[in-house]
């Protein structure tokens, strides 16, 4: 029986598959990590060690108080830094108090001293550092939010988490990316427990204005549940539901959001890649299939990158198993991808 189900699959796959690429970006065309409009022209410019139109951006972000874009061109400015760095020493020598160049250096810093083996004692070096960076930020949360990463690698304790979270709500009480450095710091695979880590995502994401990112924060929840290495011990440990359920409304609570923007848009990419890891996880391939659908060419390193590889590859290869998969559960005669134009698409982990 087992063998006549394969047979039957691969017929199936074979009618339908081609069908369900239908408004899936070319593989040729998808990009990884790609920058926006916005970020793009200040990449080239540091590509030929001038630092202007970085310095220009940041500056923009912080005087129009675009708090999460400015944590987001910091951080790609500061990768972007670790292999070329002339620009950054340029735009330091230039303008050496500039708040744009002392954040971006600072987050340069912290990343180098989380790639060394001695990352506590690094971390810890750096300490006067990210404090000065913070506490002369004025109403700025990124800051803050890298001081938040920080104390957690430099096993700074509860307290001094504690009270670096709560400066950063006073500046921003929604900051996605203050939020998410907490939710790691409450992570199993931290200083906290799988449960704990799923009750403030939920309780985060119930307070969140509406498309706000931080309302897919138990999407992240839910993937630090089934990522490589997590075990499957993980999600009895998430309570209270042991069954998954707790990851299938997490990831409806992302596809709500997700579904709030147009596909194609490069700012909830992040989001979207990560909702598609978690519903291929699931066996949810229709609305994985939606997922890979809206997030158009914009393919990210996490989570695709976790646990070693090329990112790009196993975005492409797991979104062909996605459409393989559902072909397969589709009828001979049936309409395919059906339940990703509408259904729930929640079929469990079997995927029947």
């Amino acid at each position: 029986m087992s063998f006549l189900r394969s047979l039957v699959g691969s017929v199936r796959s074979v009618r339908h598959a081609p069908l369900l690429a239908e408004g899936l970006t070319p593989d040729d065309d998808v990009l990884l990590d790609a920058p926006d409009g916005r970020l793009g022209p200040a990449l080239v410019a540091a590509a030929h060690d001038d630092p202007e139109p970085a310095a220009k951006l940041l500056a923009t972000t912080r005087d129009a108080a675009e708090w999460e874009d400015r944590d987001r061109y910091a951080g790609r400015l500061a990768v972007f830094a670790r292999h070329r760095g002339e620009w950054l020493e340029r735009w330091r020598e230039a303008a050496p108090r500039d708040p744009g160049a002392l954040l971006v250096a600072a987050q340069l810093a912290v990343d180098r001293a989380w790639r060394s083996p001695a990352r506590a004692e690094r971390l810890r070096e750096l300490d006067p550092l990210v404090r000065r960076l913070a506490e002369e930020s004025g109403p700025d949360p990124v800051p803050w939010r890298l001081a938040l990463d920080h104390a957690r690698g430099a096993h700074a304790g509860d307290a001094v988490f504690a009270r670096l979270w709560e400066q950063a709500l006073l500046r921003s009480p929604h900051h996605h990316g203050c939020h998410v450095a907490a939710l790691a710091y409450l992570s199993a695979r931290w200083y906290g427990s799988h449960r704990a880590a799923f009750d403030f995502a939920e309780q985060a994401a119930d307070d969140a204005a509406p498309g706000s990112l931080v309302r897919a924060l138990p999407v992240r929840a839910a993937y630090d549940l089934l990522r490589p290495g997590a075990g499957p011990q993980a999600v009895s440990q998430a309570g209270p539901a042991a069954d998954g359920a707790r990851i299938d409304r997490a990831a409806d609570r992302g596809r709500a959001l997700s579904a709030a923007f147009a596909a194609g848009d490069p700012w909830p990419a992040e989001v979207r890649n990560l909702l598609a890891y978690v519903l291929v996880e699931r066996g949810r391939w229709a609305a994985a299939l939606e997922e890979f659908r809206r997030t158009g060419p914009y393919a990210v390193s996490f989570p695709w990158g976790s646990g070693g590889g090329d990112p790009l590859r196993r975005f492409l290869a797991t979104r062909d198993r996605t459409r393989v998969e559902l072909a397969r559960r589709t009828p001979l005669w049936g309409r395919p991808g059906g339940a990703a134009r509408g259904i729930s698409g929640r079929s469990g982990p079997g995927g029947h």
